[in-house]
């Protein structure tokens, strides 16, 4: 093999290791049995949460995974494979590939990485069914605002109770 071809091959897999320490979940996917079509509306719904899907070469993968210290990934880098990167909400990835698959037998959802962590396919599924981050703001917002409305219902009783009792 030339010089530059390997050159090449090094930047591909350096570029692939870039992805894994930048992004904050990865999911990998066999993809095979999907149609363009398919294909083309998983990706929109991922470009739509922040996640870039890339179709890689196994070696690739495993000499980047390795690279990148995830060595417990080499398992999922078997026939077609595609790898979901997602950088701003860690269950993005997750929650669109788990529904796409449910509604698309083709798509098998095989493993990934999570904060760092290799983690399996039902860690994926336990993942994919928590809300993003929005909906778990508003719901500690919801929890934290109860206290002070009891609080604000309760002065307003008694108020209330004062004013009828001087009228």
């Amino acid at each position: 093999m030339s010089k530059e071809i390997i050159a090449k091959k090094a930047a591909i897999v350096d570029e692939v290791v870039a992805k894994f320490e930048n992004a904050s979940s990865a999911v990998v996917v066999d993809y095979r049995g999907l149609t363009v079509e398919e294909v083309t509306d998983l990706r929109k719904q991922l470009r739509e949460s922040g996640v870039e899907m890339r179709v890689i070469k196994n070696t690739f993968l495993k000499r980047a995974a390795e690279k990148a210290g995830y060595e417990g990934l080499d398992d999922t880098f078997s026939g077609p494979t595609a790898v979901a990167f997602g950088s701003e909400d860690v269950t993005a990835a997750a929650r669109v590939l788990v529904k796409f698959a449910e509604d698309h037998e083709a798509l098998e959802v095989k493993g990934g990485m999570i904060e760092g962590k290799v983690v399996s396919l039902e860690e994926i599924n336990a993942l994919a069914k928590l809300p993003n981050r929005e909906g778990l703001l508003s719901m500690l917002l919801s929890v934290l605002q109860a206290p002070v409305r009891n609080v604000a219902y309760a002065v307003k009783a008694v108020a209330d109770s004062k004013d009828e009792d001087a009228a």
